[in-house]
């Protein structure tokens, strides 16, 4: 989008702050894309401040009842609207920076909660009549930085383990991104040596990629 404004929406899923490689990285990413696309808006949402609605079964029940046009309560109507309102923010943005570190071999919690909150039919995928699936929020880039203590190459017994990197690509596939970019700073339970050092060689490619994104 050379030449227009374009709003990044910049997600932090650890409350580590400063300690947190993934959000490490991903700063920096953040500082040297401000630089080279200095028009852009970078939006920050760090989940664990944030007040990401509970999808309970008020959301839920008011969820079915108002796409599908039945009678609903104010209460019901209430806590939809703040899912949907969630949603128009996470699809009013042009391109998605994700900082996201591995818990027990899954994403955190509340990262989890804010898939549960934005990925709804009608809203960020569809489903046709023969029951195939489509995104809806598409044409758009993203890079997640991924931070994990250990190791899983692919091939190896080690694979298995990660589910953080392909669950996660696979719920963003599912509504519709196909540019996703990755950043991964591993093994960073090796040593203070060698996280140092990993976590220097990943701000470094992070910058890179800065300047394309």
């Amino acid at each position: 989008m050379e030449g227009t404004m374009s709003k990044v929406l910049y997600i932090k899923a650890s409350p580590m702050g400063k300690l947190s490689h993934s959000i490490a990285v991903a700063d920096a990413f953040a500082e040297a894309y401000k630089k080279s696309h200095p028009q852009d808006e970078v939006k920050v949402i760090e989940l664990f401040s944030a007040k990401i609605p509970e999808f309970d079964f008020i959301a839920a029940s008011g969820k079915y009842k108002i796409m599908h046009g039945k009678e609903h309560s104010d209460k019901e109507k209430e806590a939809w609207g703040k899912v949907v309102a969630v949603i128009e923010q996470f699809k009013s943005a042009d391109k998605y920076v994700f900082a996201v570190p591995m818990w027990n071999f899954s994403i955190p919690y509340l990262l989890k909660q804010y898939i549960d909150v934005i990925v709804q039919p009608g809203l960020t995928f569809s489903v046709d009549s023969g029951g195939n699936y489509k995104g809806l929020v598409t044409g758009k880039p993203v890079l997640v930085v991924y931070a994990r203590g250990g190791q899983y190459p692919v091939g190896t017994a080690y694979e298995q383990y990660d589910l953080q990197k392909k669950y996660f690509e696979l719920i963003l596939g599912f509504i519709g991104f196909t540019d996703i970019r990755t950043v991964v700073v591993e093994p960073m339970l090796a040593g203070e040596q060698t996280a140092t050092a990993k976590q220097a060689d990943a701000i470094e490619q992070a910058k890179r990629l800065a300047g394309e994104f």
